[in-house]
């Protein structure tokens, strides 16, 4: 095999078949590794286990080669490592197998740097050993302390230990040893029983062992007890002092580590070795307890005595008159204490006192003060003194009200007639509650009370009115005591009126809109200002002109108009109570005047022209009828039945004409030999610069071949046209013609041919 094919296969083998190793020199595949716990996975305590790891190995060499590397792991954590050569089984052992010796066993396998690892198998151990309490002592006094050794035989690994005195756990510690020693105190005299357990974590929760052994540890009551003597003890009255001692008796110890402590309720009064003395003076409160405390070590033992002391007189109480009160009206406040001790105590005894002090004293020493209510809230206390003694009262606040002031008038948002509203009533000043009546001409409508401070706003009234003037009827009551009530003034408000009748007009009036003159539209409601008007043209969204105004008219004005401003236009009105809009207007802008007067000339021009057009033809029509031509023909040669010679003859005017036979038609030229001074007539004169028309009627008895010409019924008439010379005389150079033969009877139609003249040089050539 060469390089690189060697290589080639290395790789592909690599890739295709993990933890396959291919050399140059040897190739394996670490086929598997294989982990099993030997005899079982779970077992009790004290069996022999043995963790076996095997490698499943294919050589090409013989597996002896191969140097193996073994690595067992247990809980993450590498545990122990072994290299081999050969291709035995890796196995550790675990003897006596142990709780702290279970957990999750995998094992790795690496041949010269190809390692591949077993699935995880795990080690259940159950069962722990009994745990051992043994106590350097079994009987001790109240105070003492024990030695408590607690022990797990055979245990490993980290361990929990905990301590019970009566089934309750006083301590728990860890240690890594199987042994755990503590200190347990007694301070309570009796019979106790003492217990431990452990606790041995592999994985959480970790296995808790059995209960230990029970020891059982007798204490004794301790012969020392504190004694509490109280003088007097009865028929005790505030302000007599009270003496009070606090001792041990019976003791039979020594006093270090003795502490006595007298207190009163939450109040350490003193505190001391072996006695202790506290004076006070009596005060009547209840419950007067008294302890006596005895503390030596851990032992505690305590005296209680309970003092009774009589009130020698009550708590005094703070009262006003009147009850309810204005600002700056005259108050009585009374200072009374209800009790006292007769028997040790006057009437007479008792002072009192105002607080904060005023200049005014109490009225005859019986606790009773004048005073003026201040214009906001004050805070006053009195005390009762006797005997040394003092007694304060509860505080005692005085609230003076505050006159309700006159009413104020609103409207919430906007009248309008014929729409409810609300009036809103309402004082500046004034202490709750408050009534508010609403008076329509002095009578009332309605009342409202207001009680909370959220309501400060002031009373509220739904009232509607048919005209603006009504409002004015409306006035507003406030009350808040006795006193006579205040009235507002009449209510004075601006009331909307809703927008009525709109229109719009249009100047000048609408048939005279025309072009190029002005046009002003005016927009008009009936209502209340301010008023938004728009002026709209129909088609279009957006208004032509938009404006808020005060009148309730508006006026919009366009300075030249042109057919473009025909249209519909209509206005909309706008106030705060409605929207309505006028009905619309169509206005068509008419031609401008001039124009209309232009267009009535050219009119009025081509009818004219048209008149004297058709008069002259008219006149020109009849002068040709009434002066028909004279037509006579002879022929040109007496030897030639080809050539004739056409002499016609109109009024004074004698026109030459000559024809040329074709075949058997007869073609006749007509010229004119007019006179210059026949021209001289009205009518000649209009004419004389068009051409003269005339026509010659010929006759030809006898057809033209009647095997070329087709048949033709009725009588056939051929024109000549004449043309004159306007001076009369004969045009040679024009000598064109046009010639229409009439046949009568059914003759052959004639075609028209140009003649040809060869015999005469000197006749005019016809023109057709």
């Amino acid at each position: 095999m060469g390089p690189l094919l060697l290589l080639t296969h290395t790789l592909l083998s690599s890739y295709f078949f993990p933890g396959r190793v291919v050399d140059a020199q040897q190739s394996f595949i670490i086929k598997n590794v294989l982990l099993s716990i030997e005899p079982s996975a779970d077992v009790t305590r004290g069996t022999n286990v043995t963790v076996r790891c095997q490698a499943v190995i294919s050589s090409s060499s013989g597996q002896e080669a191969l140097s193996r590397n073994y690595t067992l792991i247990r809980n993450n954590v590498h545990l122990y490592t072994k290299t081999s050569s050969t291709s035995d089984d890796f196995l550790y052992q675990l003897p006596d197998a142990r709780v702290s010796q279970a957990g999750k066993f995998r094992c790795s396998v690496n041949i010269e740097g190809n390692r591949k690892e077993s699935e995880a198998k795990t080690l259940t151990v159950t069962g722990l050993s009994e745990p051992v309490l043994h106590l350097n002592k079994y009987e001790v006094v109240e105070g003492d302390e024990v030695t408590a050794t607690c022990a797990a035989p055979g245990e490993q690994g980290p361990l929990y230990f905990s301590l019970y005195k009566d089934s309750e756990e006083i301590s728990r510690d860890s240690s890594t040893s199987p042994l755990y020693e503590n200190k347990i105190p007694f301070n309570k005299a009796g019979t106790h029983r003492i217990h431990c357990t452990y606790t041995v974590f592999v994985e959480p929760p970790g296995f808790k062992s059995n209960k230990s052994n029970e020891v059982t540890v007798s204490v004794r009551e301790l012969t020392i007890t504190p004694v509490m003597v109280i003088s007097p003890k009865s028929n005790i009255f505030e302000g007599d002092r009270v003496n009070i001692s606090c001792s041990v008796a019976n003791s039979s110890h020594s006093s270090e580590g003795i502490k006595l402590y007298l207190s009163h309720g939450n109040k350490l009064l003193t505190s001391g070795v072996n006695q202790v003395n506290h004076s006070i003076v009596a005060l009547a409160k209840e419950p007067w307890d008294l302890d006596c405390r005895f503390e030596m070590g851990g032992v505690i033992k305590v005296t209680t005595e309970t003092l009774l002391v009589t009130e020698l007189f009550s708590v005094p109480t703070l009262t006003m008159s009147p009850a309810e009160v204005f600002e700056k009206d005259n108050i009585t406040l009374i200072c009374k204490s209800e009790r006292y001790a007769s028997e040790r105590l006057s009437s007479g005894e008792l002072v009192y006192s105002l607080y904060p002090p005023r200049d005014s004293p109490s009225l005859s020493g019986a606790g009773v003060f004048s005073r003026n209510a201040l214009q906001n809230d004050f805070d006053y206390t009195c005390m009762a003194q006797a005997k040394g003694i003092e007694k304060h009262s509860q505080t005692l606040t005085v609230r003076p009200k505050v006159p309700v002031s006159a009413p104020r008038m609103s409207v919430v948002g906007r009248a309008v007639v014929g729409r409810p509203f609300t009036i809103r009533c309402r004082s500046d000043a004034g202490s709750l509650p408050i009534n508010y009546t609403l008076l329509k001409d002095d009578d009332p409508v309605s009342t409202v009370s207001i009680n909370q401070h959220n309501q400060q706003l002031g009373a509220d009234f739904s009232v509607s009115v048919t005209k603006p003037d009504d409002v004015t009827k409306y006035r507003c009551e406030a009350k808040n005591s006795n006193r006579d009530p205040r009235v507002s003034a009449r209510l004075n408000t601006t009331v909307t009126v809703p927008l009525s009748n709109p229109s719009l007009r249009v100047r000048p009036e609408l048939p005279e809109v025309s072009e190029g003159n002005p046009m002003l539209l005016t927009c008009s409601v009936e209502g209340t200002p301010p008023v938004t008007f728009k002026l709209y043209r129909e088609g279009r969204d957006l208004p032509l002109e938009s404006k808020t105004v005060e009148q309730l008219s508006f006026h919009y004005q366009l300075e030249r108009l042109s057919k473009e401003h025909s249209g519909k236009y209509y206005c909309e009105a706008i106030n705060p109570a409605n929207k309505v809009n006028s009905e619309p207007i169509d206005i068509e802008v008419h031609l401008a005047f001039w124009k209309k007067a232009l267009i009535v000339g050219f009119c009025l021009l081509a009818l004219l022209v048209l008149v004297v057009v058709c008069v002259l033809y008219f006149i020109f029509k009849r002068g040709k009828r009434e002066a028909a031509p004279e037509l006579s023909v002879k022929p040109l040669s007496p030897k030639s039945d080809d050539s004739l010679t056409v002499n016609l003859t109109h009024n004074t005017e004698v026109y030459n004409a000559a024809t040329a036979r074709v075949g058997r038609a007869v073609v006749v030229s007509v010229w004119s030999e007019r006179p210059p001074e026949a021209a001289t007539d009205e009518v000649s004169s209009v004419l004389s610069s068009e051409p003269d028309v005339e026509y010659t009627e010929v006759v030809h008895p006898q057809p033209v071949d009647p095997a070329r010409v087709p048949l033709r019924k009725g009588t056939d008439t051929v024109y000549s046209e004449l043309n004159n010379s306007p001076h009369g005389a004969a045009d040679p150079r024009d000598y064109g013609s046009v010639e229409y033969a009439e046949l009568n009877g059914e003759q052959p139609e004639i075609n028209h041919y140009s003649p040809e003249v060869k015999d005469y040089q000197d006749l005019p050539v016809p023109v057709d």
